[in-house]
């Protein structure tokens, strides 16, 4: 009687976290924490790379019973900063470079947002994520991998976005466009490395 007794406990124990939605409410709207989010971009050259951060501004992002229905985010493009250069001259010279309009120009183009059209569910809380983004006011789909779990009373969102600069005009050292560049060539790809938490 006691071994059911506890057999009929552990059944109920084991339905209880593996019934899915368990973790989530029927339907989310989440917020955007800006102060504990981050994207760092990583943008590599003939002769090297060079990495750095930038903030998201603002962002939202609609659950339905722990699944990804839809999203929007705003990045601060004023806000791009150089993290591996260690001299403080060189280091303000690229970020002031990255934010002319030979890169993202800025002072025109202060933001750029990225809206997901849909997300198809993986295992392991996983998505392949599919929507579009707007760099320098032009608007390109893009398809990524990303994950979502919750931490206590977050989610947190992480995923890695490949873009092609020049789809956006932003084509310096560019060897697409730009013949003998050597070893000053830039490669047309950059990394964005997402690390978002909403409330």
């Amino acid at each position: 009687m006691k071994r059911l007794g506890l057999v009929m406990i552990v059944v109920l124990v084991v339905s209880v976290v593996s019934t899915p939605g368990t973790a989530f409410a029927k339907k989310d709207n989440l917020k955007l924490n800006a102060e504990n989010s981050k994207i760092e971009w990583l943008g590599k050259k003939v002769t090297g790379e060079h990495s750095g951060t930038i903030k998201v501004k603002s962002g939202s992002l609609v659950l339905d019973e722990g699944e990804i229905v839809k999203g929007s985010f705003v990045v601060d493009m004023t806000s791009i900063a150089n993290t591996d250069l260690k001299d403080a001259d060189y280091k303000a010279k690229l970020e002031g470079h990255l934010k002319s309009d030979d890169f993202f120009g800025v002072e025109k183009f202060p933001e750029s947002k990225f809206e997901i059209t849909n997300a198809e569910k993986m295992e392991d809380g996983n998505y392949k994520v599919k929507g579009n983004i707007t760099i320098k006011g032009i608007t390109e789909p893009i398809e990524f991998m990303a994950n979502l779990h919750k931490h206590d009373a977050s989610v947190h969102v992480s995923g890695k976005m490949t873009i092609d600069r020049t789809k956006f005009n932003v084509r310096y050292g560019s060897g697409s466009f730009f013949d003998n560049l050597g070893d000053k060539t830039i490669y047309d790809d950059f990394e964005l490395n997402l690390d978002l938490y909403l409330e």
